[in-house]
């Protein structure tokens, strides 16, 4: 199998891991990528980004309330 951040998975393809990466493990090598986008195009004076690990995605959020969504314009 294939060690990321100290687990091990097995030799095939990895839909999600536990630091939301898709994967392919192989005897040569493992390779990756992301399953989120980061945000670029939002409101940095009253928005701030959380990681949120059940969706595996970004959060774009009202600094004083974070129940508050932003609107985002662009991620990459």
């Amino acid at each position: 199998g294939c060690i990321l951040d100290g687990k091990l998975y097995p030799f095939g393809e990895i839909e999600r891991t536990e630091s939301c990466f898709r994967c392919s493990c192989s005897q040569d090598a493992m390779r990756c990528c992301s399953l989120f986008h980061t945000p670029i195009g939002y409101d940095k004076k009253k928005c701030e980004v959380i990681f949120n690990k059940k969706t595996c995605n970004y959060d774009v959020v009202q600094k004083n309330d974070h129940s508050k969504e932003c609107a985002v314009y662009s991620r990459v």
